[in-house]
This record gives C-alpha cells, structure tokens and sequence, in this order.
C-alpha cells in the first residue's frame, strides 16, 4: 500500500484544513476590531499584510527545514543539542528581520507621496518591535508543532507550513497592535 493515496492525503490534510480556516476566521476578527482605528490611518494599512507575510513565510521556511531535516534522519528530539534548528533558527530570524528592515524602508517611501505624518523612525521602529514579537512567537510555534509532529508519526509536512501560515497572520495582527498600543500610536 502506497503512503500517498487520495484517502490517506484527506484524512491527514482535512482536520489541518478545518483548524486554520477557524484561525484565519480569528485573524480576520482582530482586524475587523481595530477597523477605525486602521482606516484613520492609511501607513498602518499599508504595512500589514507585508508584516503579517514576513511572519507566516519565514516560520513556513523554517517548518520546510525541520521536515526536511526529519525526512532525512538527522532531527533530534533534543532541541538545544540540535545544529540543524539553531543553524535554521539563525537563518531565518536573519531573514524575517532584513524583510522588515526592507519593508519599512519602502513604506516610508510610499507614505512620502502621500500626507503620511509618520517619520522614517517611526516607520522603522514599528517594522522591526512587531517583526520581533512574531518571528520569535511564530518560531517558537513552528519548532514546536514540527517536533510533536515527528514525534507522533504524523508528516510534518501536513501540519506545520498550513497552521504556521496561518498563525503568522493572528501572530502578526496581535503583534502589530500591541507595537501601536506601545508607542501610543492607537
């Protein structure tokens, strides 16, 4: 009996599918709280789905290399003994914060053609705490499910990219609201 058949792929693929369209459902209700708080200002719109993005793709990226790693027989159960996550942590966090350092340089950019009335340091500085607050959220997650995974026999693969996607984007919102809130931008 082959390992992929299309009864096999639903049964593995339809719980992950039902539990991050809730999440996503959950995401789009965070947004939905803030929603005049977001149009009063058009930067924070602006910046977002790009930092929500950064989140949800480098956790996938990072959860892509666990799996990899345990497909190929050289994950561990030990974390912190572990060369593979460190190395693949590092990475990643060196990754998801250049994105952000990025991103904040062409929202300022963007936000000079308009009546913006937020400077580049403010810009950079809510780019780089909500970056900062998910990546390290997001990751934690990802090594989490990718090892609970393994460990109960279950592809990480199936579980990990879709339900990190889709916790980098409430990550991400929670993240992004908790920098306004402590820079007393909303």
């Amino acid at each position: 009996m082959t390992y992929y058949t299309i009864d096999s792929i639903v049964r593995r693929g339809l719980p992950i599918l039902l539990l991050t369209s809730l999440l996503g459902l959950t995401a789009g209700q965070l947004m939905n709280s803030q929603i005049e708080n977001l149009v009063a200002i058009p930067t924070i719109l602006l910046l977002i789905p790009a930092l929500i993005k950064i989140g949800g793709d480098t956790g996938s990226m990072l959860g892509a290399r666990l799996a990899s790693a345990f497909h190929m027989g050289i994950g561990t159960t030990h974390i912190q003994k572990n060369p593979v996550v460190k190395n693949s942590v590092i990475a990643a966090l060196i990754v998801g914060m250049s994105a952000s350092v990025f991103l904040s340089i062409i929202a300022w950019i963007i936000c000079c053609f308009g009546e913006s009335g937020f400077s580049f340091s403010t810009i950079f500085t809510i780019c780089i705490i909500s970056s900062f607050f998910e990546l390290i959220a997001v990751f934690s997650a990802t090594i989490a499910i990718a090892f609970a995974s393994h460990r109960f026999g279950i592809d990480p693969d199936d579980t990990v990219i879709p339900i990190i996607a889709t916790l980098g984007d409430i990550v991400g919102i929670i993240a992004i609201f908790s920098t306004l809130h402590l820079m007393h931008i909303i």
